[in-house]
This record gives structure tokens, C-alpha cells and sequence, in this order.
């Protein structure tokens, strides 16, 4: 099995379920146990200063929370780029990648230089994520470094189609209701 850890996943235009029509998710984890990614294209109205005001330093008191996923809503993950590795506890790619638990606010905002909150996350169990690749729910992309940071929101699925190119770029074109076509 070859992990897809650091990789995007891009839903299908096929993909209806609301919770990930039109998302681009980072894997942050990939095993033989399951997955575990982030929704990068959901910014939610709440602020982190107003969800979790610990980590406004680290995020920015203007940084949006982002919506992760559907699985523990009310529980923040911070994404990080780390200036110093010691405090993650998962590398995703490069130095990107999830604080350890035990990292303080102050830890974090003196140790990376970008970070990004999200509420939930999107999971799947054994075997799961592989089997809706087969069914051609999700594209596969390599990830761009800005791609965790970028302000566009659902403007990110069309971008990261466009990139891949060829017969995606014209999928990125889609209108949301085809009979609009």
C-alpha cells in the first residue's frame, strides 16, 4: 500500500455527499489503519480569536477557522509550517504538519511561521479512502506549497484542477448545476 500522506485529494464532480462537493483535502495520514485529512476550501464566519483565543497568535486574530471535516466538529486541529520540527507531531510534506499535543500557544507562535486552525476533520477507516479512489470519488494532485494558505476558498477547487490540466482543466469550468450549461 503506498501512502498518500502530503497529497491532495480533489473531489469529483460526481462526488454529491454536502459535506465534500467541490473540496480539495490535504491526507495528513495514510495507512493500512485509515486516513485522516483537512478540508482546505471551507472557511467557516467564526474567527480563532473567538473559537480557541490561545491560538490567535499563532493564526492571526483575522485568520477564519476552517472547516476540517465532519468528524469531531468541536475539536480544533492547527496546520503548521514549522520553523522548528521538534514541535510537530506528524510531518505531512516538508515542514508542514500537526503541533504536538503538548506545544504551548507560545511554543507555536515563536516555532512556525504560518498556521491555520480547522474545526474537525474528514476520516476514513481501513480500506475506505482506497475504495473510493477506485470509484473515482477523488482526483489525486501533488501538493503546491501554498495550497494550505490559499484565501480562495472554493475558488481552490477549480485552481488545483486547473493545474492538473488536460481534460481537469475543463472539469474546473463545470458550473455547480449543469443544467445551467
Amino acid at each position: 500500500m503506498e501512502s498518500l500522506r502530503g497529497q491532495l485529494l480533489i473531489a469529483s464532480p460526481t462526488l454529491v455527499d454536502p459535506n465534500f462537493s467541490r473540496t480539495v483535502l490535504l491526507v495528513a495520514a495514510h495507512d493500512e489503519n485509515g486516513a485522516l485529512g483537512l478540508v482546505l476550501n471551507r472557511p467557516s464566519e467564526l474567527l480563532v480569536a473567538d473559537a480557541v483565543e490561545r491560538l490567535a497568535p499563532v493564526c492571526t486574530d483575522y485568520e477564519r477557522v476552517y472547516v476540517g471535516g465532519p468528524v469531531e466538529p468541536g475539536a480544533v486541529i492547527v496546520l503548521a509550517e514549522f520553523d522548528d520540527r521538534s514541535l510537530a507531531a506528524l510531518l505531512i510534506s516538508g515542514d508542514l504538519g500537526l503541533p504536538n499535543i503538548e506545544a504551548s500557544a507560545e511554543m507555536l507562535d515563536g516555532g512556525v511561521r504560518r498556521a491555520r486552525c480547522f474545526a474537525g476533520h474528514s476520516g476514513w477507516g481501513p480500506g475506505q479512502l482506497d475504495a473510493e479512489l477506485a470509484q473515482e470519488a477523488w482526483i489525486l494532485e501533488s501538493l503546491a506549497p501554498e495550497d494550505p494558505w490559499v484565501e480562495a476558498g472554493h475558488e481552490l477547487w477549480s485552481t488545483v484542477l486547473e493545474r492538473k490540466g488536460g481534460e481537469y482543466a475543463l472539469v474546473a469550468r463545470m458550473p455547480l448545476d449543469p443544467s445551467v450549461n
